[in-house]
């Protein structure tokens, strides 16, 4: 067997991981040595004109470049994907929240109270929860119309806090000095019920004997 000509190893030396030359590893099987030789023998002036081939042919699988997908499927991908992007924009633009119907259904409901209700002697909470209601609040109001289901304010306070004990001290004797003026009153009402119920005992006890 005639010895591999030396222009075709010194000039593509291709490493692997494990440092040995990709032609040196396919040279060992007898096709590839006859593949070599065919090449040789159609380019016998210039060997590296057909290595391109040679090494496309010798390479493992692994080495080679992944085929690109065909067009028919990035055609479909591509369709899907334009079909979703059109859905979730008609589905954003042309969805609009029936607050029409909802507040028909749950007027009732609403107008019993914000968080629920009293119903022979326990709480009820409403038909529909707190989120559902703030939604639907936010939509009427969205919409122009009147929400007369929210409760009555309380009046702003204007009397101002400063020291709760100070002020809890001057109520209670302010009421102290009221009850010194009824006082008398109070002590002659309590003297005449007194008298009357130890009469009503007498006259029960005479009634008997």
């Amino acid at each position: 067997m005639a010895p591999l000509p030396p222009a075709a190893v010194n000039h593509h030396h291709h490493q692997h991981q494990d440092g040995q030359c990709v032609l040196h590893l396919q040279y060992r099987s007898r096709l590839s040595r006859r593949l070599f030789r065919l090449i040789s023998s159609q380019f016998p002036k210039n060997i590296a004109a057909g290595l391109p081939l040679l090494l496309f042919i010798l390479l493992p699988t692994r080495h080679r470049r992944p085929p690109a997908p065909s067009s028919r499927i990035q055609t479909s991908a591509k369709m899907a994907g334009n079909s979703i992007k059109s859905v979730a924009k008609s589905i954003g633009t042309e969805f609009q929240y029936p607050w029409r119907e909802k507040l028909t259904k749950y007027k009732d409901e609403l107008s019993k109270g914000v968080w629920g209700y009293w119903q022979l002697g326990a709480w009820k909470p409403l038909g529909i929860s707190a989120r559902r209601r703030a939604r639907l609040r936010k939509e009427v109001l969205l919409a122009g119309q009147d929400w007369p289901f929210d409760p009555e304010r309380k009046e702003m306070r204007t009397k101002r806090k400063g020291h709760k004990c100070d002020r809890i001290s001057a109520e209670k004797r302010a009421n102290t000095e009221e009850l010194m003026k009824k006082m008398p009153q109070m002590l002659a009402d309590y003297r005449k019920k007194k008298w009357e119920k130890k009469m009503n005992e007498e006259d029960a006890a005479a009634k008997k004997v």
